[in-house]
C-alpha cells in the first residue's frame, strides 16, 4: 500500500507541474484579443492548487485579474458562489458576463449566478486549436462595440 501512496504523490506532483500543461493553440491569440478589447478576465477553477504558476509559466497570467480557486472557498463548482465571487472581484455585473468553460455540469453553475455561459465542445487535444474564435464572437471582441466582461476558464478539467 505504501508503494501505491508514493506513486500517487508523484503523479499528483506531476499533474501540478506547469510544464506538463499545454495551452490550446488558439489560447494566446484569443486572450490577447479579449485583453485588447478591454474585457476583464478571471479564472474560476476546481483544481486543488493555485493555477497562477501554470499560467505564468506559459505567459498567460497577465491577462487575468481575478483568480477564484474552489479550495480557497470551501466549496466547488457548480456552486454559484464561486462565479459570483469572480464577478465581484472583476467589478462586473453577472448579467453582462460570459463564462466560458469545458464541463457542462460544473461550469453550468455560472447560470445560477446570473452569468451567460458557453461550454466548449468536448474532445479537444492539448496544443491543438480549441475553437476559441466562438468566444470572441460571443464576447463581442471579434468586431466593434462594447464587449461584456468575461471570466474565463482555460485549463480546468
Amino acid at each position: 500500500m505504501r508503494e501505491l501512496a508514493a506513486c500517487t504523490d508523484a503523479l499528483y506532483a506531476q499533474l501540478q507541474a506547469p510544464e506538463h500543461w499545454v495551452p490550446y493553440a488558439d489560447t494566446r491569440s484569443t486572450l490577447a484579443r479579449l485583453t485588447e478589447a478591454g474585457i476583464a478576465l478571471g479564472v474560476v477553477s476546481d483544481v486543488g492548487w493555485d493555477l497562477r504558476a501554470t499560467f505564468a509559466h506559459h505567459g498567460l497570467d497577465r491577462h487575468f485579474s481575478s483568480w477564484v480557486h474552489s479550495y480557497a472557498h470551501e466549496t466547488e463548482k457548480p456552486d454559484p458562489v464561486l462565479f459570483a465571487h469572480a464577478c465581484r472581484e472583476l467589478g462586473v455585473d453577472p448579467a453582462e458576463t460570459l463564462m466560458v468553460g469545458d464541463h457542462p455540469a460544473k461550469d453550468g453553475g455560472a447560470a445560477g449566478a446570473g452569468l451567460r455561459a458557453y461550454v466548449l465542445p468536448a474532445g479537444a487535444v492539448p496544443g491543438a486549436p480549441r475553437g476559441l474564435d466562438a468566444v470572441l464572437r460571443l464576447a463581442g471582441a471579434a468586431g466593434v462595440g462594447r464587449a461584456p466582461s468575461a471570466p474565463r476558464v482555460e485549463y480546468d478539467r
